[in-house]
């Protein structure tokens, strides 16, 4: 072996050891980190709203500025230079939010002379367009820009250690990175899209294995790609040949098989079934020291259940996570005529969220703490409830840029609810609020590229990570230039992205 060799080898063990032993952070700063985007997209929308007010022009690098500026910015610094003063970033965009709002109400262009509880009695009996739901694409655009930041970000000194994976307990920022994405993925799944409706049970299955053959190959390729070029690698979190890949792949196959055999409303009840008896499992019989320890209790690799045991084992957890997911879209997607269903939709994500975090408690006391080796009981109501605390700010967000919309007529803002004004006499019939040029016009916006390709988004991430990771020095890397390569690595994956959006291309493997 050459000097260069045992040196590279020396830095890569040295990244393993950066990334590795960790015990994560408390639950509420993680929260607290987890709503900071969803008051920047209110920012960003009432923004827009005001300046097509004072100015109509708008170029697609105005908006691509504007999306970045206010999604990934903030992101960035809050996983980096900004993590201490969480709270004060929420300050300071809440005041920035009620100064763009006060001076949308100065403006206002409907409702000019009614006093303001005239204006929210007429508010609440408007409908939304039911085309879909924005604050669902928005939960799936801040979890896989949150990811995409941290993958590259934990590699360098400025990413605090305690945000980054946990080795066996506690809750870091980057746990909720994997289980975030399987929700948000089962919210908009073909179940509860309802996309296969017709054809009997076997054909249904016969789609959902279909389906997952590019995860198959993203799954070899990235092992095959990461053996070869002796990439550093976190062993205790799926194992020595498993990845998030392969994860995705059994999710995917054993819910299909769920949804098949039980009702759809009923997700919530095969959810808690799973992971009850998996924690039960994990207490009363040897399954947890054969994740910790291996078959023979030393901490074994050999063999493909012991050398993959992490990987293999938590997708149990994962299961019980996306039925969770299920239902959440399935009541997400339930049809609301007026604003004021919304809003007590919401409140009741907000109630259940509230209460799976009660229940987090009692069960971290009495039972286990989190652990995302394991992906114990402790951790899905973690995720789950993160996860719902997320989607109930994003909807009361997505609630008050549609009272802005409602105040400026024609306003235009993308991946956002159309306002419409119900017919007293036939609700089949009803009036649109914005313009005919929302409807005809391109939709300008980084939210909805990064939705349409996120696939594309999440491996050009995990590529470019790579990339950099082998010609960028990250463990001896200054402040200054970490914030820079960042950001530029995060602005490249977003422009290709924005480009394909703005070329109308949707990138599919299957």
């Amino acid at each position: 072996m050459t000097v260069n060799e045992e040196e590279e080898k020396m830095s890569q063990k040295q990244k393993e050891a950066f990334v590795s032993n960790h015990n994560g952070t408390s639950v509420l700063e993680v929260t607290q980190g987890l709503c900071l985007p969803a008051f920047c997209i209110l920012c960003r929308g009432l923004l827009i709203i005001l300046s097509q007010h004072l100015c109509s022009s708008h170029t697609w690098r105005t908006r691509f500025f504007t999306d970045f500026v206010f999604l990934i910015v903030p992101l960035v610094a809050t996983l980096t230079i900004l993590s201490s003063f969480v709270l004060l970033e929420h300050l300071a965009v809440i005041i920035l939010g009620a100064g763009l709002f006060y001076q949308i109400y100065c403006r206002r262009t409907c409702c000019a002379r009614m006093p303001v509880q005239k204006i929210l009695e007429k508010f609440l009996k408007i409908g939304l367009e039911l085309e879909y739901v924005p604050a669902i694409s928005c939960f799936r655009v801040i979890n896989s820009a949150f990811t995409a930041i941290a993958i590259l970000a934990v590699d360098f000194p400025l990413f605090p250690r305690r945000f980054a994976k946990t080795e066996l307990y506690g809750t870091g920022a980057m746990d909720f990175g994997v289980g975030g994405f399987i929700f948000g993925t089962a919210m908009v799944c073909p179940e509860v899209r309802r996309k296969y409706t017709d054809g009997s049970r076997f054909y249904y299955l016969t789609k959902s294995l279909y389906s997952v053959w590019p995860l198959v190959f993203l799954g070899i390729g990235r092992l095959v790609i990461i053996k070869s070029i002796g990439y550093q690698e976190h062993l205790t979190e799926y194992g020595v040949h498993w990845n998030f890949f392969f994860t995705l792949i059994v999710v995917k196959l054993l819910t299909s098989l769920l949804l098949i055999i039980f009702p759809l409303n009923k997700s919530w009840i095969v959810a808690i079934s799973i992971i009850v008896l998996y924690q039960l499992a994990l207490d009363f019989t040897p399954l947890k020291r054969l994740i910790l320890y291996g078959t023979d209790g030393n901490g074994t690799r050999i063999g493909l259940l012991n050398a993959n045991r992490e990987g293999i084992i938590s997708t149990l957890g994962y299961v019980a996570i996306h039925m969770a997911g299920v239902q959440t879209g399935s009541y997400m997607l339930k049809k609301r005529s007026h604003v004021k269903d919304w809003v007590k939709g919401t409140y009741h994500i907000l109630l259940t969220a509230i209460s799976l975090f009660i229940s987090l408690y009692i069960v971290q006391v009495n039972v286990e703490v989190v652990s995302r080796r394991m992906a114990n009981l402790a951790f899905c109501i973690w995720i789950i409830a993160s996860s719902l605390i997320l989607l109930s700010s994003l909807l009361l967000c997505d609630i008050i840029l549609s009272f802005a919309k409602f105040l400026i007529k024609g306003a235009i803002v993308p991946c956002s609810w159309k306002p419409i004004q119900l017919s007293a006499t036939n609700k089949k019939h009803s009036e649109s609020l914005v313009s005919e040029a929302e409807r005809k016009e391109p939709s300008l916006c980084l939210i909805t590229a990064m939705n349409r390709n996120q696939l594309i988004f999440f491996l050009l991430s995990n590529i470019t990570t790579g990339l950099i990771n082998l010609v960028v020095d990250t463990l001896h890397s200054s402040t200054l230039w970490a914030l820079i390569v960042l950001n530029l690595y995060m602005f490249t994956n977003c422009l290709i992205i924005y480009v394909l959006h703005l070329q109308d291309k949707t990138i599919k493997f299957w």
